[in-house]
């Protein structure tokens, strides 16, 4: 869909970086349009009392405080390159990683749930990381894997929101890697490491005037401004407009959505 090209950014650094005035505020919102279908799920899977889990990607840590309070889980290790909105709420059986997933060694312990929510498909190695992530897994323990998925193609109808999605795809394929094509593999590659019970769904949260994703939307895009306007799809006066047409009555349009994949590694002496 797009060409290659350097990666000469990370998530964090190029773009997005935790000292950003509102940067916790901007994550929360997306959490709040995803959070509880992220719960819900968990909470199928069969976490709760006596799991131990990895939540990788933290961000300020909504999900993990959620499967130790809501799910009541005995333990969660939220992992992420920043730790700085984990570290400023602490909670019992909490415990922060401040590491780099992709560095060699990255070998944390053994979890009955590692989950990760849109942490891959900014990273050029996710296929050997979800090789990774599945080998920290008990047996019978659950991977989670949750990414975005693009809804936002050519065949959408035109409009400054399409426009605006297209060259934040690009501008962020352009500064970190990022690189929504893969996630429809995701089922695949978890049956390819050898789990079990693999099984995908897809959530498209609604667009509407002062909606949490709205309003993450054109965060995300004021921050990611400058990658989007280098793609040459769009200037600063496209991106003004397609702002405006988030908090407006006419806005009728899908979000990306998100993939949610999970498979179970096999129990011990089991197939």
């Amino acid at each position: 869909m797009y060409p290659s090209v350097p990666t000469p950014g990370q998530y964090g650094e190029a773009v997005f970086p935790p000292d950003q005035a509102g940067e916790d505020e901007r994550i929360d919102l997306g959490a709040l349009a995803y959070d509880d279908i992220t719960v819900a799920r968990l909470r199928e899977l069969g976490a709760g009392p006596g799991w131990s889990c990895l939540d990788v990607g933290a961000g300020t840590g909504s999900v993990a405080r959620r499967l130790l309070g809501e799910l009541g889980v005995i333990r969660v290790l939220a992992v992420d390159r920043d730790v700085r909105f984990l570290a400023a709420h602490p909670q019992p059986g909490l415990d922060v990683l401040e590491t780099d997933i992709s560095a060699p060694g990255f070998d944390p312990g053994r979890f009955d749930l590692v989950h990760a929510r849109f942490v891959l498909m900014h990273l050029p190695a996710r296929g050997q990381l979800i090789a990774r992530l599945g080998e920290l897994l008990v047996p019978g323990g659950v991977l989670v894997l949750s990414d975005a998925v693009d809804l936002t193609s050519e065949a959408a109808p035109p409009s400054p929101y399409g426009r605006a999605m297209r060259a934040m795809w690009q501008g962020l394929r352009d500064t970190i890697g990022t690189d929504v094509t893969w996630t429809p593999r995701y089922p695949q590659l978890l049956h390819d490491i050898g789990l079990t019970s693999v099984a995908a769904e897809i959530h498209v949260p609604p667009l509407f005037p002062g909606s949490p994703i709205s309003r993450f939307w054109a965060g995300t895009w004021g921050r990611a401004r400058e990658a989007m306007t280098a793609t040459g799809l769009v200037d600063d006066a496209d991106l003004d407009v397609a702002i405006r047409y988030l908090d407006s009555p006419d806005c009728a349009a899908l979000s990306p959505g998100m993939i949610t994949v999970w498979g179970r590694r096999p129990p011990a002496g089991g197939t």
